[in-house]
């Protein structure tokens, strides 16, 4: 049986992952104990022959064998080849369970597209279901010990029911030296055509599609029987075994502790027991072992494919399907949501903290500091209603001297102004009709100018025929972010420029928006060329 402990890792906790070096079945520990004792105890018997049986001379000349060993062992690369061909056989052993065959994706098709609920349509659905998973038990056979063990022989493939005495002498009949995997998926395409012309299947898409499907499994029935059949070349997994076993029979006499008065380098303490030599055997060793298990998964090995399981499921899951639970629905009822255009399926309180907003992109939360509103000035030029001049900032402390100068030379004018045409110096609010609400923005132009009509969301717009229709304005420039940072206030209208929130849609903070190409002059303003 597979050993399953992903609910034991779905959170990783303090000390979580280490609760499952615990585990005795299916851990190294059950796969590498025999090798490590038997290991520890061949080290043990060379260190007491060394220190305990062996006369000055020899003891000499097993120091020099143990640095010989020692030197020459390391040139070994037993990482490379070990690490290489892991990867090989995990790559391996993943490929052949993604081709393992399932039966559901036919089984939805023939229940569906197979009529008749008389005797004759049961018969048909469960005979090309019983051919299906006859075809998957011949593959099991060939290449699973265990399904081997339980089916032995064709005589127990007809006991169990997926084959009949009458099919058993047919496909015993039939002369071919190789694997007869495929004679059933012939029986089903034969079947297939069969009911389509009865018309049990009503259209030749119908028969074409359970055909595909029939393929596909045929293909990963047949995918297996390649992976069982050509495997990972044996000199490779020959070159590694020799690498591992004889790189660590070398550490048996190279990782001695030898004579600490002799004054070999790196022999300055004599501890007995070679901590990080042992840990090095439970690696390596260890990693072999795992290749060895994973080389073939349809085994009898604590972590192999549960082939017998495969079989037992997918029988009664295709049977049902296509019998008892063909054209059989619940009825049709309305859901709980059916008047409600949000549905929001409720939590319960061990899961209240998973109910999240939606994600809304990456800047939805980014913003500035925004401080009190100070709304810009403009300059109404004579005969132009509403054409402006650039804004005026507020007096601030900090000003460049370039801005100071330039804002001193502008004149300041009464907020109760002349006639019309008079130049004049207002707030955009009191200079623009009634019918033009504050509140829009503009956008920049290819000339460096801000280009719009500044009229609000809910400003009612009139047709350019229309005498009272709000006049054009023209800015030569306006402050950057950082400017508007500064000025405070008139932060909101860049904010606002950048992302449309909150600012935007509000009645105090006066704006531009883009420009209408029935103002004259302003054709080319668009990026690019002309507006589209």
């Amino acid at each position: 049986m597979t050993v399953t402990y992903s609910s034991r890792v779905a959170n990783a906790t303090f000390f979580g992952f280490h609760r499952l070096l615990l585990r005795w079945r299916g851990s190294i520990y059950k796969l590498l104990y025999r090798e490590f004792f038997i290991f520890a105890l061949l080290y043990i018997v060379l260190s007491v022959v060394y220190r305990l049986v062996l006369s000055v001379e020899q003891k000499r000349f097993f120091e020099k064998l143990s640095l010989y060993c020692d030197k020459y062992a390391e040139q070994i690369p037993v990482t490379f080849i070990l690490g290489f061909y892991v990867t090989l056989v995990v790559n391996r052993w993943w490929n052949q369970f993604v081709n393992l065959p399932w039966p559901d994706r036919l089984m939805f098709l023939i229940t569906s597209c197979v009529q008749g609920r008389d005797e004759y349509g049961r018969l048909l659905r469960r005979t090309m279901m019983r051919y299906v998973n006859l075809t998957s038990i011949l593959i099991f056979r060939s290449v699973s010990t265990s399904v081997c063990k339980r089916f032995p022989t064709m005589e127990h493939v007809v006991d169990a029911g997926f084959m009949t005495p009458e099919e058993r002498k047919l496909f015993e009949n039939i002369n071919s030296p190789h694997l007869k995997y495929w004679v059933p998926v012939v029986w089903f395409t034969n079947l297939a055509a069969k009911a389509r012309k009865e018309g049990r299947i009503q259209d030749s898409v119908d028969l074409q599609a359970i055909l595909k499907e029939m393929n596909k499994f045929r293909t990963w029935c047949s995918t297996l029987f390649g992976y069982d059949w050509v495997g990972i070349p044996l000199v490779y997994t020959q070159v590694v075994t020799l690498a591992v076993y004889t790189f660590f029979i070398a550490c048996l006499i190279g990782r001695q502790f030898l004579d600490p008065t002799q004054g070999y380098p790196g022999h300055d303490l004599d501890l007995y027991v070679p901590i990080f030599t042992l840990l090095q055997f439970f690696f390596y060793s260890g990693w072999l072992k795992v290749a060895e298990q994973l080389i073939n998964p349809f085994g009898e090995d604590d972590d192999d494919f549960e082939t017998n399981w495969i079989i037992d499921r997918n029988l009664q899951v295709s049977l049902l399907a296509v019998d008892e639970m063909h054209m059989n629905m619940p009825h049709l009822t309305r859901d709980i949501y059916w008047d409600d255009a949000a549905a929001q399926p409720p939590y319960t309180l061990a899961a209240a903290d998973y109910c999240i907003p939606s994600f809304l992109g990456s800047t939805t939360d980014m913003g500035y500091t925004i401080g009190p509103f100070q709304p810009l000035q403009v300059r109404v030029h004579p005969g132009a209603e509403g054409r402006a001049s650039p804004p005026i900032p507020p007096p601030l402390s900090g000003r460049s001297p370039r801005n100071a100068e330039r804002a001193q030379q502008q004149p300041r004018l009464p907020e109760n102004h002349g006639p019309p045409n008079s130049p004049r110096w207002s707030s955009p609010t009191s200079a623009l009709p009634e019918a033009w609400p504050s509140g829009s923005l503009c956008l920049p132009s290819t000339k460096g100018l801000w280009t719009g009509t500044a009229a609000g969301p809910g400003a009612a717009r009139r047709p350019s025929s229309s005498p009272d229709r709000p006049s054009r304005m023209s800015l030569r420039s306006l402050p950057s972010p950082k400017g508007l940072k500064r000025m405070g206030g008139g932060l909101g209208l860049f904010r606002s420029l950048a992302s449309p929130g909150p600012v935007a849609q509000s009645q105090e903070a006066p704006g531009l928006e883009a420009p209408s190409l029935e103002a004259p002059g302003l054709e080319d303003s668009w990026p690019g060329g002309p507006r589209p």
